[in-house]
């Protein structure tokens, strides 16, 4: 099945592996508020068991730099792409009023982005993310 949209989740490579998978989790929460249609229905298993929905399409997850996480950012917002963000000094917060005023103290080009999550037309996500490899 091929989606209208994409969703591309965009993450420093030389963070350590916990970093990676946390920052990945908020990221992708953030898509799933910004986009409540992108979630599917709830599972269940054959025993009757009752799980929660989980965002309804592939979540294509993207390595790269500082640079090139800034440069990402600078194309989805020239897009009019509202990506998700994540940025080094919000693992030094505990809460999401904490994270929410680190990224606030930072101006746009001096932001530290660990990084980026976006879902936008599939044509608009290769143009953002062009030249950037699967996460590995």
């Amino acid at each position: 099945m091929q989606f209208d949209t994409k969703i591309a989740v965009v993450i420093r490579t030389d963070l350590q592996a916990w970093q990676k998978l946390n920052v990945a989790s908020f990221l992708t929460s953030g898509i799933a508020a910004a986009f409540p249609d992108c979630i599917g229905e709830p599972y269940e298993d054959a025993s009757d068991t009752k799980y929660h929905a989980l965002i309804g399409q592939p979540i294509l997850i993207y390595g790269a730099d500082g640079p090139a996480l800034s440069r990402a950012l600078d194309r989805a917002l020239t897009r009019g792409v509202k990506p998700a963000v994540y940025t080094e000094d919000m693992f030094k917060t505990t809460h999401d009023a904490a994270n929410r005023e680190a990224v606030r103290a930072v101006a746009r080009p001096d932001l530290n982005l660990v990084g980026l999550a976006m879902r936008a037309d599939r044509k608009v996500i290769d143009k953002i993310v062009d030249g950037l490899k699967f996460h590995s």
